[in-house]
């Protein structure tokens, strides 16, 4: 009885938690469909009077070049993702597999950097891809997130449980060291690999500094980027904004239910996918 008493109390923590982080999301989008009059109520109202009120969200189109924006962000988001998850599983399978000198500090020098805030990299980040020209380009607003220390550790981890003999038995068929990696350790970890690309889809799709220092024309702007530009000099349209906001969270939400599934299968579905 004390064991289920524990058990629902922490499961409505677990609740109460979720209930907190997500309210805002809901309070956003409830929002977007109210009208000016209806944030200056006391006290505010959570629903809307009319879920029919979609001036909001063609004030949106009407301000910025909303499927322009969505298109940059999308380009950014995915090209990174996949550079950034290529890079990790090249280099997490040298630190699991590979036997060099110096290997043990070099991984503790790349995990250091997890440490390190990205914004104290900004300016040197900034005068680099300005040299290489850059500015105002796909490349230029992705490079800075090509390598990331955490996705490398994570895979790093999960190739470290592989059993031995598997590669041993791969490379006696005649698997070479890519091979093994892209036909072998890669869909073993398939659920990993999935939930990692989620991550770093979502981190730069909502990148908001970086972007906003690199782009100078409205046609490469990113969405985060693009909804500040819904504040006029007239003063803050909540409506406006949070109709801008609901907008851009579609595709990751999007995105997350189609990989929900691959990212909670097993390591034996992963092999067999």
């Amino acid at each position: 009885m004390k064991r289920k008493a524990l058990y629902f109390l922490s499961d409505l923590i677990v609740l109460c938690m979720g209930l907190l982080v997500f309210f805002p999301i809901v309070y956003g989008f409830l929002g977007a469909f109210k009208a000016p009059s209806e944030f200056a109520k006391q006290p505010p109202a959570l629903f809307p009077e009319s879920f029919r009120n979609l001036a909001n969200f063609a004030e949106v189109f009407r301000l910025i070049p909303l499927p322009r924006l969505f298109l940059n962000s999308l380009i950014v988001a995915c090209f990174s993702a996949l550079v950034r998850i290529a890079c990790a599983a090249l280099a997490a399978y040298a630190f699991a597999c590979f036997s060099f000198r110096g290997k043990h500090v070099l991984f503790l020098i790349l995990l250091g950097t997890m440490m390190l805030p990205p914004e104290t990299l900004t300016i040197g980040n900034y005068r680099t891809v300005a040299r290489l020209g850059l500015l105002d380009t796909y490349l230029g607003i992705s490079i800075v997130s090509f390598v990331g220390a955490s996705q490398m550790f994570m895979l790093r981890q999960a190739f470290l449980q592989t059993d031995p003999e598997l590669q041993d038995a791969a490379f006696l068929d005649g698997c070479g060291d890519m091979s093994y990696l892209l036909r072998i350790l890669l869909p073993m970890n398939l659920p990993i690999l999935t939930t990692l690309f989620l991550q770093a889809f979502v981190a730069q799709w909502n990148a908001y500094l970086w972007p906003l220092l690199v782009t100078n024309t409205p046609g490469m702007r990113t969405v985060q980027v693009g909804i500040t530009m819904l504040t006029t000099v007239e003063g803050t349209n909540y409506e406006t904004i949070l109709a801008g906001v609901s907008l851009a969270l579609i595709p990751s939400f999007l995105l997350f239910f189609l990989l929900r599934n691959r990212m909670t299968g097993s390591m034996k579905n992963g092999s067999l996918a």
